[in-house]
C-alpha cells in the first residue's frame, strides 16, 4: 500500500498542480467548500460520483479510513447490548465497534487453507449455523476479500442473511478495485460484494486504487439500514475537521476512474497476467493462484520448497529494494495497484528468479529441495476457541508465563490488523510461541507492552 505508488499515477493524467500546491487545498469549511457532515454542493458531487462508479444508493467519503466506516456500519445496524455475527478474522476496527456499544461477539470461523496455514473464505453454511442459533443477532459483517485476496461467497452469504431479515456488512477494504474492473469489462476476478448483495460495503480506495491514505469510502446499497442513522454514526466517529487534501484526493481518484479506468483496469489485468505467466515457471516458487474466488492482484508466495521461511524471504527481496505486504509463516503477500507498472512486475520477476537460483544451488545438495521448509507456524491462522467470560481484574503477565490465563486486551499483529487473540479468549503455549517469534523478528504486535508482557487474568 498504497494502491497509487506514488506521484506519477497523478502527473500522468494532469494533476502535477495539485502535488506542487497541495498545502493551499489545505482549508476548513469557508464558503464554498461545503461540509462532509451536510454534503450539498462540491463535496456531495465527489459522493456522488462514487454512488456511480459502485452503482450504490448512497456513497460517502471516509477519511479516518476503512475503519470508521466499519465502526458506523456497526452502530447504526447493531442496537446497543445485542449482538454481531462476525468472521472471527475481522480488522481489529470491528472489535473497537463491539466495544463502543456493548455488543456481544458470536463468531463465524473462516475455512483454512492448509497448504499455505492461512484463513480461507468464511462458508455460508457457518453464517446461517449462528443465525438460527442467534435470532436476536442485528447483523453480520465478514472481510471480504480477506487480507490474502480470498473472497467468501458473498451472493449465497447475502441471501442467507436477508432470509432471516437481518443486515449484511462486508469490509470490502482490499477490494475497492473489484467493481472497477467488473465496470470496465475484466470479470476474472471475483464479483465485489455491491454486486453480491450486500446492504453495507466499506472500501479502501487508498490500498488499490489512487487516493491517498486515510482515505476511504462507505456505500450504502440497500434501504435496511436507514441514511440518517447511518450519517449520525459517521459524523460522531469521523474528525469534524475533515481533512480537504486527503478528500481532494478522493476527488482525483474518481475522475482518474471515470476518465481513465477502462484504460488502467486492462493495464493492471494485463500485467498481472504477465506476471503469473511468467512466475509459474521459477523453480521452487509456490504461488496461491488458483485457489477459489481469489482476488490475484494480491500475490501470495512462497519459495518453502528452498527451506525459505516468509521472514528470510522479505529479507532477500528488501535488498533488492522490494517492499512486501507481510508475511506468515512461509507466505509472503506483495500487494499490487491500480500505480503499478509492467516495470514493477519485471522487477519483482527479476528478484524472485534471482532468489531461485541463489537458493536453489545452495541448498541442491543439503535434501532441503521439495521437502517445504520447517519455518511454518501452525498458528498463523485463526483457530476455534473456546470463549469465556472476560475477567474483571487482569495484570501484565511476562508472554511465556500467561498460558492458561484468560485475555483481557486483543493481541493484534500489525499488519494484518486481525486480532491473534480475543478478550475471553485463553491463551495457548503455541500461539504464545508464535507471538515471541514475530516480536524477535521485529513484527509490531498490539497488546504486547515493551517489557514483553500481556494484560491477562483468570475467572
Amino acid at each position: 500500500m498504497p494502491g497509487h505508488k506514488g506521484s506519477a499515477l497523478y502527473r500522468k493524467f494532469g494533476y502535477s498542480d495539485f502535488l506542487e500546491n497541495f498545502f493551499d487545498c489545505d482549508v476548513t469549511e469557508i464558503t464554498g467548500a461545503d461540509n462532509l457532515f451536510q454534503a450539498e454542493g462540491i463535496l456531495k458531487e465527489v459522493q456522488d460520483s462514487y454512488s456511480r462508479l459502485y452503482d450504490s444508493r448512497k456513497s460517502y467519503m471516509l477519511i479516518n479510513g476503512s475503519s470508521s466506516g466499519i465502526i458506523a456500519a456497526v452502530l447504526a445496524s447493531v442496537s446497543k447490548g445485542h449482538k454481531l455475527i462476525m468472521a472471527r478474522n475481522c480488522h481489529k476496527s470491528v472489535f473497537n465497534a463491539l466495544s463502543l456499544a456493548g455488543i456481544s461477539p458470536v463468531y463465524a470461523y473462516p475455512d483454512i487453507l492448509d497448504d499455505f496455514g492461512v484463513s480461507g473464505a468464511i462458508p455460508p453454511s457457518e453464517i446461517e449455523l449462528h443465525l438460527s442459533i442467534h435470532p436476536d443477532a442485528d447483523a453480520v459483517i465478514l472481510p471480504s476479500p480477506n487480507y490474502y485476496g480470498i473472497c467468501s461467497d458473498i451472493e449465497a452469504i447475502a441471501d442467507v442473511v436477508h432470509k432471516y431479515n437481518k443486515i449484511l456488512i462486508v469490509d470490502q477494504a482490499h477490494g475497492a478495485h473489484l467493481k472497477i474492473f467488473s465496470r470496465y469489462g475484466i470479470t476474472e476476478l471475483p464479483k465485489s460484494a455491491e454486486e453480491s448483495g450486500a446492504d453495507i460495503v466499506i472500501n479502501s480506495t487508498h490500498k488499490t486504487l489512487g487516493s491517498m491514505t486515510q482515505t476511504a469510502v462507505l456505500n450504502l446499497n440497500s434501504d435496511r439500514v436507514s441514511s440518517f442513522v447511518l450519517e449520525d454514526k459517521l459524523q460522531c466517529i469521523e474528525s469534524t475537521s475533515p481533512s480537504y487534501v486527503l478528500m481532494a484526493s478522493l476527488d482525483i481518484n474518481a475522475g482518474i476512474l471515470k476518465e481513465h479506468g477502462e484504460e488502467l483496469m486492462h493495464q493492471w489485468f494485463d500485467n498481472l497476467y504477465y506476471f503469473y505467466s511468467r512466475a509459474g515457471k521459477i523453480p521452487g516458487l509456490d504461488l496461491i493462484d488458483r485457489a477459489e474466488r481469489l482476488d490475484w492482484t494480491k500475490i501470495n508466495f512462497s519459495f518453502r520448497k528452498l527451506g525459505l521461511s516468509g521472514y528470510n524471504l522479505e529479507q532477500q527481496l528488501l535488498v533488492r529494494n522490494i517492499f512486501i505486504e507481510l508475511y506468515t509463516g512461509d507466505l509472503v503477500m506483495a500487494m499490487t495497484g491500480v500505480g503499478n507498472t509492467r516495470s514493477d512486475f519485471d522487477e519483482l520477476l527479476r528478484a524472485l528468479n534471482e532468489i531461485s537460483k541463489d537458493n536453489y544451488y545452495k541448498n541442491s545438495g543439503s535434501g532441503i529441495i521439495g521437502k517445504g521448509s520447517a519455518f511454518k507456524s501452525n498458528r498463523s491462522h485463526i483457530t476455534r476457541a473456546e470463549i469465556y467470560d472476560i475477567p474483571e481484574k487482569a495484570e501484565n503477565v511476562a508472554l511465556l508465563e500467561a498460558e492458561g490465563l484468560i485475555c483481557k486486551s486483543s493481541i493484534i499483529p500489525y499488519p494484518p490488523g486481525i486480532p491473534l487473540v480475543c478478550p475471553g479468549e485463553k491463551f495457548d503455549k503455541e500461539t504464545l510461541l508464535y507471538i515471541r517469534d514475530l516480536r524477535k523478528h521485529g513484527e509490531k504486535v498490539i497488546g504486547v507492552n515493551s517489557a514483553g508482557e500481556v494484560l491477562a487474568g483468570i475467572l
